[in-house]
Protein backbone atom coordinates (compact mmCIF):
# COMPACT_ATOMS: atom_id res chain seq x y z
CA UNK A 1 0.00 0.00 0.00
CA UNK A 2 1.20 3.28 -0.75
CA UNK A 3 2.51 5.91 1.79
CA UNK A 4 1.23 9.34 2.83
CA UNK A 5 3.13 12.10 3.81
CA UNK A 6 1.04 15.05 5.01
CA UNK A 7 2.78 19.34 3.88
CA UNK A 8 1.69 19.93 7.46
CA UNK A 9 0.08 22.82 5.60
CA UNK A 10 -3.45 23.72 4.84
CA UNK A 11 -3.83 21.63 1.59
CA UNK A 12 -1.19 18.65 0.25
CA UNK A 13 0.36 15.54 0.61
CA UNK A 14 2.83 13.09 -1.21
CA UNK A 15 1.91 9.97 -2.20
CA UNK A 16 4.59 7.60 -1.89
CA UNK A 17 5.20 3.75 -3.11
CA UNK A 18 2.79 3.96 -6.01
CA UNK A 19 3.43 3.50 -9.89
CA UNK A 20 0.70 5.31 -11.94
CA UNK A 21 1.13 3.39 -14.63
CA UNK A 22 -0.26 0.29 -13.12
CA UNK A 23 -4.40 -0.35 -12.57
CA UNK A 24 -5.50 0.45 -9.05
CA UNK A 25 -7.64 -2.07 -6.80
CA UNK A 26 -10.86 -1.49 -4.81
CA UNK A 27 -8.54 -0.76 -1.67
CA UNK A 28 -5.65 1.20 -2.86
CA UNK A 29 -8.64 3.21 -4.77
CA UNK A 30 -11.16 3.53 -1.93
CA UNK A 31 -7.94 4.82 -0.04
CA UNK A 32 -6.98 7.12 -2.09
CA UNK A 33 -9.75 8.79 -2.77
CA UNK A 34 -10.23 9.43 1.26
CA UNK A 35 -6.44 10.98 0.96
CA UNK A 36 -7.72 13.20 -1.74
CA UNK A 37 -10.61 14.19 0.50
CA UNK A 38 -8.09 14.72 3.14
CA UNK A 39 -5.47 16.61 2.39
CA UNK A 40 -7.14 17.92 -1.45
CA UNK A 41 -3.46 17.83 -3.32
CA UNK A 42 -1.77 14.86 -3.77
CA UNK A 43 1.69 14.76 -5.61
CA UNK A 44 3.14 11.80 -6.79
CA UNK A 45 6.59 12.14 -7.37
CA UNK A 46 8.94 10.78 -9.63
CA UNK A 47 6.30 8.79 -11.91
CA UNK A 48 7.10 7.52 -15.44
CA UNK A 49 4.34 8.53 -17.61
CA UNK A 50 3.05 9.13 -21.16
CA UNK A 51 -0.07 10.39 -23.00
CA UNK A 52 -1.60 6.75 -22.70
CA UNK A 53 -0.76 5.77 -18.88
CA UNK A 54 -1.79 9.45 -17.80
CA UNK A 55 -5.36 8.72 -19.59
CA UNK A 56 -4.92 5.60 -17.52
CA UNK A 57 -4.76 6.59 -14.26
CA UNK A 58 -7.28 9.74 -14.79
CA UNK A 59 -10.41 7.75 -15.61
CA UNK A 60 -10.70 5.71 -12.77
CA UNK A 61 -11.96 8.67 -11.09
CA UNK A 62 -14.57 9.50 -14.00
CA UNK A 63 -15.21 10.55 -17.34
CA UNK A 64 -12.32 13.25 -18.63
CA UNK A 65 -13.42 16.32 -20.58
CA UNK A 66 -12.35 17.24 -23.91
CA UNK A 67 -11.60 20.55 -24.18
CA UNK A 68 -12.05 23.50 -26.06
CA UNK A 69 -9.57 25.86 -27.91
CA UNK A 70 -6.55 23.74 -26.45
CA UNK A 71 -4.29 21.53 -27.97
CA UNK A 72 -4.51 17.80 -27.62
CA UNK A 73 -2.52 14.78 -27.65
CA UNK A 74 -2.70 13.73 -31.02
CA UNK A 75 -2.36 9.95 -30.64
CA UNK A 76 -4.80 9.98 -27.19
CA UNK A 77 -7.21 13.26 -27.20
CA UNK A 78 -8.50 12.83 -23.63
CA UNK A 79 -4.96 14.47 -22.69
CA UNK A 80 -4.62 18.35 -23.08
CA UNK A 81 -1.18 20.11 -23.64
CA UNK A 82 -0.15 23.15 -22.08
CA UNK A 83 3.06 24.72 -22.37
CA UNK A 84 4.16 28.10 -23.50
CA UNK A 85 6.79 25.77 -26.26
CA UNK A 86 6.96 26.88 -29.40
CA UNK A 87 7.56 24.27 -32.53
CA UNK A 88 7.58 25.99 -36.10
CA UNK A 89 6.97 29.21 -34.20
CA UNK A 90 3.45 27.76 -33.41
CA UNK A 91 2.55 26.71 -29.58
CA UNK A 92 2.63 23.14 -28.68
CA UNK A 93 -0.20 23.32 -26.19
CA UNK A 94 -2.23 26.20 -24.34
CA UNK A 95 0.26 28.57 -22.90
CA UNK A 96 -1.68 30.98 -20.79
CA UNK A 97 -3.94 28.19 -18.99
CA UNK A 98 -5.31 28.98 -15.18
CA UNK A 99 -3.67 31.93 -15.18
CA UNK A 100 -5.74 33.25 -12.62
CA UNK A 101 -8.04 31.69 -9.81
CA UNK A 102 -10.73 29.30 -10.31
CA UNK A 103 -11.80 25.53 -10.52
CA UNK A 104 -11.49 23.43 -13.41
CA UNK A 105 -15.31 22.72 -14.99
CA UNK A 106 -18.12 24.99 -12.46
CA UNK A 107 -19.13 26.06 -15.53
CA UNK A 108 -20.24 22.52 -16.55
CA UNK A 109 -23.78 21.07 -16.08
CA UNK A 110 -21.42 17.72 -14.29
CA UNK A 111 -19.16 19.73 -12.35
CA UNK A 112 -15.40 18.80 -11.93
CA UNK A 113 -13.94 16.10 -9.72
CA UNK A 114 -10.25 15.74 -10.42
CA UNK A 115 -7.54 17.84 -12.47
CA UNK A 116 -4.43 15.20 -13.12
CA UNK A 117 -1.43 17.42 -14.41
CA UNK A 118 2.05 15.87 -15.08
CA UNK A 119 5.09 18.20 -15.24
CA UNK A 120 7.14 16.95 -18.16
CA UNK A 121 9.64 20.58 -18.33
CA UNK A 122 9.58 22.68 -15.00
CA UNK A 123 11.88 26.57 -16.18
CA UNK A 124 14.62 26.88 -13.54
CA UNK A 125 16.14 30.22 -13.19
CA UNK A 126 19.12 30.47 -10.90
CA UNK A 127 18.24 27.62 -9.15
CA UNK A 128 14.58 29.09 -8.57
CA UNK A 129 11.54 26.71 -9.53
CA UNK A 130 8.98 28.94 -11.44
CA UNK A 131 5.61 28.16 -12.96
CA UNK A 132 4.48 27.01 -9.57
CA UNK A 133 0.35 26.19 -8.92
CA UNK A 134 -1.31 27.51 -5.96
CA UNK A 135 -4.36 26.38 -4.40
CA UNK A 136 -6.75 27.69 -1.28
CA UNK A 137 -8.89 25.17 0.25
CA UNK A 138 -12.56 25.60 0.08
CA UNK A 139 -13.41 23.49 2.83
CA UNK A 140 -11.99 26.00 5.12
CA UNK A 141 -13.07 28.48 3.43
CA UNK A 142 -16.51 28.14 4.40
CA UNK A 143 -15.85 26.78 8.02
CA UNK A 144 -14.49 30.57 8.14
CA UNK A 145 -17.41 31.72 6.68
CA UNK A 146 -19.68 34.52 8.95
CA UNK A 147 -22.97 32.46 10.74
CA UNK A 148 -24.67 34.90 9.33
CA UNK A 149 -23.64 34.44 5.55
CA UNK A 150 -23.86 30.93 6.36
CA UNK A 151 -27.31 30.56 7.43
CA UNK A 152 -28.73 33.53 4.74
CA UNK A 153 -27.34 32.13 1.77
CA UNK A 154 -27.94 27.96 2.73
CA UNK A 155 -29.54 27.86 -0.39
CA UNK A 156 -28.30 30.19 -2.80
CA UNK A 157 -27.09 29.37 -6.49
CA UNK A 158 -24.52 30.84 -8.56
CA UNK A 159 -24.48 31.26 -12.56
CA UNK A 160 -20.98 29.96 -13.97
CA UNK A 161 -19.93 31.18 -17.20
CA UNK A 162 -17.08 29.42 -19.05
CA UNK A 163 -16.29 32.59 -21.42
CA UNK A 164 -15.88 34.80 -18.37
CA UNK A 165 -12.29 33.93 -17.95
CA UNK A 166 -11.93 33.06 -21.70
CA UNK A 167 -12.55 36.85 -22.30
CA UNK A 168 -10.22 37.23 -19.25
CA UNK A 169 -7.57 35.73 -20.98
CA UNK A 170 -8.23 37.38 -24.13
CA UNK A 171 -7.82 41.02 -23.05
CA UNK A 172 -4.74 40.28 -21.15
CA UNK A 173 -1.57 41.99 -22.78
CA UNK A 174 0.20 39.55 -25.68
CA UNK A 175 -2.47 37.31 -25.46
CA UNK A 176 -2.69 34.65 -28.36
CA UNK A 177 -5.76 33.99 -27.53
CA UNK A 178 -9.11 34.83 -29.83
CA UNK A 179 -13.08 35.45 -28.40
CA UNK A 180 -15.11 32.66 -28.51
CA UNK A 181 -16.83 31.44 -31.59
CA UNK A 182 -20.64 30.74 -31.86
CA UNK A 183 -19.88 27.34 -31.81
CA UNK A 184 -17.94 27.26 -28.63
CA UNK A 185 -20.75 29.49 -26.76
CA UNK A 186 -23.13 26.74 -27.38
CA UNK A 187 -20.89 24.06 -25.92
CA UNK A 188 -20.36 25.82 -23.11
CA UNK A 189 -23.63 27.53 -21.80
CA UNK A 190 -23.93 29.07 -18.58
CA UNK A 191 -24.78 26.52 -15.80
CA UNK A 192 -26.19 26.78 -12.23
CA UNK A 193 -24.83 25.42 -9.02
CA UNK A 194 -25.33 25.41 -5.44
CA UNK A 195 -23.54 28.43 -3.37
CA UNK A 196 -22.59 26.21 -1.25
CA UNK A 197 -21.62 22.06 -2.09
CA UNK A 198 -21.55 18.89 0.21
CA UNK A 199 -18.35 17.29 -0.63
CA UNK A 200 -19.06 13.74 -1.84
CA UNK A 201 -15.57 12.31 -0.08
CA UNK A 202 -15.75 14.20 2.97
CA UNK A 203 -19.47 14.57 3.60
CA UNK A 204 -18.51 18.55 4.51
CA UNK A 205 -19.73 22.20 3.21
CA UNK A 206 -17.57 24.02 1.31
CA UNK A 207 -17.95 27.28 -0.70
CA UNK A 208 -18.14 26.52 -4.44
CA UNK A 209 -17.81 29.90 -6.15
CA UNK A 210 -14.61 30.77 -8.05
CA UNK A 211 -13.57 34.37 -9.60
CA UNK A 212 -12.60 32.95 -12.79
CA UNK A 213 -16.58 31.42 -13.47
CA UNK A 214 -19.12 32.88 -10.88
CA UNK A 215 -21.30 35.47 -12.30
CA UNK A 216 -24.03 36.11 -10.22
CA UNK A 217 -25.81 34.69 -6.79
CA UNK A 218 -29.50 34.29 -8.59
CA UNK A 219 -31.36 34.77 -5.10
CA UNK A 220 -29.98 38.51 -4.68
CA UNK A 221 -30.58 41.82 -6.66
CA UNK A 222 -27.60 42.46 -9.05
CA UNK A 223 -25.70 44.99 -6.79
CA UNK A 224 -25.94 43.02 -3.79
CA UNK A 225 -24.87 39.77 -6.30
CA UNK A 226 -21.77 42.18 -6.84
CA UNK A 227 -20.98 43.28 -3.13
CA UNK A 228 -21.33 39.48 -1.87
CA UNK A 229 -19.24 37.84 -4.74
CA UNK A 230 -16.45 40.65 -4.29
CA UNK A 231 -16.46 39.49 -0.61
CA UNK A 232 -16.60 35.81 -1.38
CA UNK A 233 -13.41 36.08 -3.42
CA UNK A 234 -11.43 37.75 -1.02
CA UNK A 235 -12.40 35.65 1.81
CA UNK A 236 -11.56 32.57 0.22
CA UNK A 237 -8.65 33.65 -1.09
CA UNK A 238 -6.54 34.98 2.96
CA UNK A 239 -3.30 33.59 3.11
CA UNK A 240 -4.40 31.16 5.78
CA UNK A 241 -6.36 29.35 3.13
CA UNK A 242 -3.46 28.71 0.64
CA UNK A 243 -0.68 26.43 -0.73
CA UNK A 244 1.89 26.79 -2.84
CA UNK A 245 3.38 23.57 -5.19
CA UNK A 246 6.35 24.33 -6.99
CA UNK A 247 6.69 21.43 -9.44
CA UNK A 248 9.58 19.24 -10.18
CA UNK A 249 9.67 17.35 -13.34
CA UNK A 250 7.70 14.20 -13.59
CA UNK A 251 5.81 15.40 -10.77
CA UNK A 252 2.00 13.89 -11.19
CA UNK A 253 -0.49 15.95 -9.32
CA UNK A 254 -3.72 14.63 -8.72
CA UNK A 255 -6.57 17.56 -7.18
CA UNK A 256 -10.04 17.94 -5.95
CA UNK A 257 -11.80 20.91 -7.94
CA UNK A 258 -14.58 20.26 -5.66
CA UNK A 259 -12.58 21.29 -2.15
CA UNK A 260 -10.44 23.58 -3.72
CA UNK A 261 -9.58 26.78 -6.26
CA UNK A 262 -6.35 27.09 -8.13
CA UNK A 263 -4.34 29.70 -10.14
CA UNK A 264 -1.22 29.25 -12.17
CA UNK A 265 1.97 31.43 -11.71
CA UNK A 266 2.94 32.94 -14.82
CA UNK A 267 6.59 34.05 -13.46
CA UNK A 268 8.71 32.68 -16.11
CA UNK A 269 9.85 34.19 -19.36
CA UNK A 270 8.71 32.63 -22.93
CA UNK A 271 11.94 30.86 -23.52
CA UNK A 272 11.70 29.58 -19.63
CA UNK A 273 9.86 26.18 -21.33
CA UNK A 274 6.71 24.51 -19.18
CA UNK A 275 5.26 21.68 -20.58
CA UNK A 276 2.69 20.20 -18.99
CA UNK A 277 0.17 17.35 -20.04
CA UNK A 278 -3.45 17.45 -18.69
CA UNK A 279 -6.85 15.36 -18.03
CA UNK A 280 -9.80 16.82 -16.45
CA UNK A 281 -11.75 14.50 -15.02
CA UNK A 282 -15.72 15.58 -14.20
CA UNK A 283 -18.13 14.33 -11.27
CA UNK A 284 -19.44 12.02 -13.31
CA UNK A 285 -19.08 9.19 -10.86
CA UNK A 286 -17.82 10.46 -7.51
CA UNK A 287 -21.46 11.91 -6.49
CA UNK A 288 -22.69 7.17 -6.79
CA UNK A 289 -22.34 5.79 -3.71
CA UNK A 290 -20.95 2.68 -5.73
CA UNK A 291 -18.27 4.67 -6.88
CA UNK A 292 -17.38 5.95 -3.10
CA UNK A 293 -17.98 2.26 -1.97
CA UNK A 294 -13.98 1.42 -1.25
CA UNK A 295 -13.08 4.88 0.13
CA UNK A 296 -15.96 3.59 3.01
CA UNK A 297 -14.41 0.05 2.86
CA UNK A 298 -10.60 0.92 2.74
CA UNK A 299 -9.71 4.19 4.33
CA UNK A 300 -6.36 6.24 3.68
CA UNK A 301 -2.99 4.42 5.24
CA UNK A 302 -1.03 5.70 8.02
CA UNK A 303 0.22 9.23 7.25
CA UNK A 304 4.53 8.54 7.43
CA UNK A 305 6.84 10.89 7.89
Amino acid sequence: MFTVTPNREILGATIGNFDARQAMDDATFGALLNALGHYGVLRFPNQDLDAHSLKGFSERFGDIQSGIGERRNSGVPEVGILSNVRENGEYIGLPDAGQDWHTDMSYRDVVGFVNVLYGVKVPVRDGKILGATEFSNMHAAYAGLPEDIKTRLADATVTHDFDKFWSMMVARPGSTRQPMTAEQRAKRPAVVHPLFLTHPITGRKVLYCNPGYAMRINELPEAESERMLAFLFEHQLQDNYRYMHRWQVRDLLLWDNIGSIHQAIADYRPEEERLMLRCQVMATKVFQPAFLEPARRFPAPMAAG
